[in-house]
């Protein structure tokens, strides 16, 4: 009776912590998917009065001034700078995407025409040889792939009309957020100790512990995080570097360069240049090099997709398939967000519960 007693209350346990802590997931989930979007100008705001917090102190101590004055200063020379380098950023994609899109018709009338040209000709004697009958057949295979083609294409616009509009009606949102991000920021650097120090006075000792060393770890994880994305934008610059110049493509240096640079993107990836430029070389005949750029690609990706749950699980704490795991899991629920956000809170979980502030795994 006492074995089958102590089942039941193991039982009981079970059920309270499983439905505890599946409550606040689900709390903590909700506030993440739809109460974020609030507040982050002011989380925003207050990560750069974080930033600056040790440069207002330096100056306000080596110059003698107050300190508000000085965390105003340089909020505006932060924001300037970064406005400047923002907008030049921008003229200079625009620039490219301008110098690309007059390139096109070129392209097309020097190499893409003539390609198809000689495909419809190398069609036409094909067709030329073949029975009647299969020729009628052909020729409505092709009016269906134009007539679907023309229904894709329009679909098409009409989507590409509709994102366009949606972003335009976005646009205010988000300006009336960056005016909230900017006009925080100033306010949390000049009483940056205030609003800390009002914040962890609301807390317990022991919380209060537990929130520096929360934030001490997440600072140490992001920096780590840095590191682990730059080591693999290197390994795959030397990857395609070694692949372009085999290849025999001319600054391959500098190609492979801004191709691991856009490799960085989570939704496009090395593939939104190389898969371009790899149907580009087959339209236009050149086979063998499209064969190669192919190879490199899969090659790229296949490494990548190797090492990345590696060495970013090395750099957190946590095992390659979990930290995979979390990846996903996390770019599912929040987008880029998550592909970063959930391995570093796994992380931290995992290094709250080693040091015996929490008690989740055994």
């Amino acid at each position: 009776m006492d074995s089958l007693g102590e089942n039941v209350e193991r039982r009981k346990r079970f059920i309270i912590n499983f439905m505890y802590w599946l409550i606040i997931g689900g709390i903590v989930f909700l506030l993440l998917k739809y109460g974020l979007t609030y507040i982050m100008p002011f989380l925003i705001g207050f990560g750069i009065a974080w930033i600056l917090r040790k440069p207002i102190r330096f100056l306000a101590d080596k110059c003698r001034i107050k300190q508000s004055i000085v965390a105003v200063l340089l909020v505006i020379v932060f924001y300037g700078a970064a406005g400047t380098l923002l907008s030049l950023l921008g003229i200079r994609i625009v620039t490219a995407c301008m110098d690309l899109f007059a390139a096109i018709p070129g392209w097309y009338t020097k190499d893409i025409q003539p390609a198809l040209m000689d495909l419809i000709a190398s069609l036409e004697v094909t067709m030329s040889r073949l029975d009647a009958s299969v020729v009628e057949t052909l020729n409505e295979v092709a009016l269906n792939l134009v007539k679907s083609l023309g229904e894709m294409l329009s679909g098409f616009s009409v989507k590409a009309i509709g994102a366009v509009s949606n972003y335009a009606s976005a646009l205010p949102g988000f300006l009336i957020r960056v005016l909230f991000a900017v006009i925080s920021s100033f306010f949390f650097a000049v009483d940056y100790e205030k609003v800390t120090g009002f914040a962890m006075r609301q807390m317990k000792e022991k919380h209060q512990k537990m929130v520096i060393v929360v934030k001490d770890y997440v600072v140490n994880t992001l920096f780590k995080c840095v590191r682990s994305y730059a080591l693999i934008m290197f390994i795959t610059f030397v990857e395609l570097s070694i692949g372009l110049t085999v290849l025999g493509i001319e600054n391959s240096v500098f190609i492979a360069l801004c191709i691991a640079v856009f490799d960085i993107l989570p939704v496009l990836g090395t593939g939104g240049i190389m898969i371009p430029w790899v149907v580009l070389e087959a339209i236009q005949g050149n086979y063998p090099l499209a064969l190669g750029l192919l190879a490199v690609y899969l090659v790229v990706t296949v490494i990548r997709n190797i090492i990345e749950p590696k060495i970013v699980g090395s750099q957190v704490g946590l095992h390659p398939l979990v930290t995979l795991m979390s990846m996903f899991i996390g770019a599912q629920l929040f987008g880029v967000l998550g592909l970063f956000g959930l391995p570093i809170t796994l992380s931290l979980l995992k290094n709250l519960n080693d040091q015996g502030v929490i008690h989740i795994f055994k």
